[in-house]
């Protein structure tokens, strides 16, 4: 029996983090600073050092120790990080309902143009299954 290492959940720093590392592959801490800087003026580079020390050590990034400055990188592709948050939150906060989610999501949080390139997927996937 083969043991599977539960997917991570990054804290929103965390995510900030890995969203700049998927952006640019592999990297080193202050390349991630400068990124970060750029969105956050606040951002310090030891906290950036500190933080992919840690994510490093949870799982979440690789690092390269071969090259100095050591490089990291995300340890999961984004878009399998995204489906296992996605399905953690439909779990908890929709009760297991996508549909839940989906409806909220047309309700609130999309706009007129995203909502038309949503229908037309929608329209393209149901002339495929006709």
């Amino acid at each position: 029996m083969t043991l599977s290492t539960p997917t991570p959940h990054p804290t929103a720093a965390e995510l900030d983090l890995l969203r700049i590392l998927w952006h640019l592959g592999s990297a080193d801490a202050k390349q991630v600073y400068e990124a970060l800087r750029l969105e956050r003026a606040d951002a310090s580079y030891a906290t950036v050092l500190r933080q992919l020390q840690l994510m490093h050590g949870k799982g979440m990034l690789t690092r390269d120790e071969s090259q100095r400055p050591q490089r990291y990188a995300p340890a999961l592709a984004q878009e399998k990080l995204q489906t296992s948050l996605l399905k953690d939150l439909i779990s908890k906060v929709f009760s297991g309902s996508g549909k839940a989610l989906v409806l909220t999501a047309l309700k609130e949080h999309v706009s007129a143009d995203e909502r038309s390139e949503i229908e037309k997927i929608l329209r393209r996937k149901d002339n495929a299954q006709s």
